[in-house]
């Protein structure tokens, strides 16, 4: 079987689709890079003493783990020299971060969730990177927090690397999710599965059950009738999925079926969800869509959200398209 690294199948999609700039294509190089180097730290584990909490918070108030530190530093470091970039936004980091003066200012803009599922980190579950290229706006000299707020349409590229027993990196560029695996002999992503597809419909469902009694009724509803099963008004037995990490539940979606679901609840009316939209309902949203499957956050497509806030959250209801179809509807009556 001929071997197809990350780079030549990035040249092939130029070539066939116009649609990835050289500059475009070392950008996406520089952030599968820094995810080899993140999955080299995340494998190593205690042996890289890389574990356990860092006893800091992150912008968000969460606890930061010392990986989710490390990685964010990767990927900045990584990014920051190359040319490509105008500026960078992390869901470590409050504000923006500016290309340094002493480096070449690029035409894009990079958003990433350096270590998704931080939770699973010590109890040695798959967890991941996030990430989401836009095109800096027209006549953009410094960049502000305003450059960002674009629509998840507008992504340029958009991706994940998964590390669990095989580390992958799932990219679309606009045309199809591509699967790369990471060959730890040579140090390459090798593509091993080109145009994944969503099955429309699905016995599979994910989200964190412990919130229920906080869920609004169309939620409410519709897990009450997965839960009916082959006699309830869905006619059909589903198994339910959580693995806590996005990436994780995502991938699965993207192999198998399935649909993710974390929705607003009545714990704080203030807050509408709890899923970034900038780094991690817009890349997954695009990957869904990208493979035949929807992402709404309950109302309308992701995609089309217009952002306010770096840092804005969002329900997210994505996967295959039947039961994404079915929840939206719920929530709109």
């Amino acid at each position: 079987m001929k071997r197809i690294s990350l780079t030549q199948h990035l040249i092939e999609q130029q070539r066939q689709h116009n649609s990835i700039p050289a500059e475009l294509r070392l950008l996406i190089e520089t952030v599968g890079r820094a995810c080899k180097t993140i999955s080299h730290a995340v494998s190593k584990g205690a042996l890289g003493e890389v574990l356990g909490s860092a006893g800091s918070e992150n912008v968000q108030g969460e606890v930061q783990k010392k990986l989710d530190i490390l990685s964010n530093e990767i990927l900045l470091e990584a990014n920051e020299w190359g040319g490509h970039l105008a500026a960078m936004a992390s869901e470590e980091m409050e504000s923006i971060h500016p290309i340094p003066n002493r480096y070449p200012q690029g035409e894009y803009l990079l958003l990433f969730d350096p270590l998704d599922g931080s939770s699973n980190i010590d109890i040695n579950v798959s967890i991941g990177t996030i990430f989401s290229v836009l095109k800096a706006p027209d006549g953009m000299t410094t960049p502000t927090e305003k450059d960002f707020m674009q629509p998840g349409r507008k992504q340029v590229a958009a991706g994940y690397a998964i590390y669990g027993p095989q580390s992958m990196l799932i990219l679309t560029t606009g045309n199809g999710v591509h699967a790369f695996t990471l060959d730890r002999e040579t140090g390459s992503w090798v593509l091993t599965q080109s145009n994944m597809q969503i099955p429309v419909e699905t016995q599979e469902y994910a989200i964190n059950a412990s919130n229920a009694r906080h869920w609004y009724p169309p939620v409410t509803r519709y897990i009450n009738e997965m839960q009916a099963g082959a006699t309830g008004p869905l006619k059909k037995n589903y198994n339910m999925r959580w693995i806590a990490a996005m990436v994780a539940d995502v991938h699965r979606i993207l192999t198998r079926g399935g649909i993710f679901m974390y929705p607003a609840d009545s714990r704080d009316t203030s807050v509408p969800g709890k899923l970034r939209l900038m780094y991690e309902a817009n890349p997954m949203a695009l990957l869904v869509e990208q493979a035949g499957g929807l992402a709404t956050d309950g109302k309308q497509a992701i995609l089309d959200i217009q952002p306010t806030k770096l840092h804005q959250r969002v329900p997210v209801f994505l996967g295959s398209k039947v039961e994404v179809e079915r929840i939206t509807a719920y929530n709109q009556e």
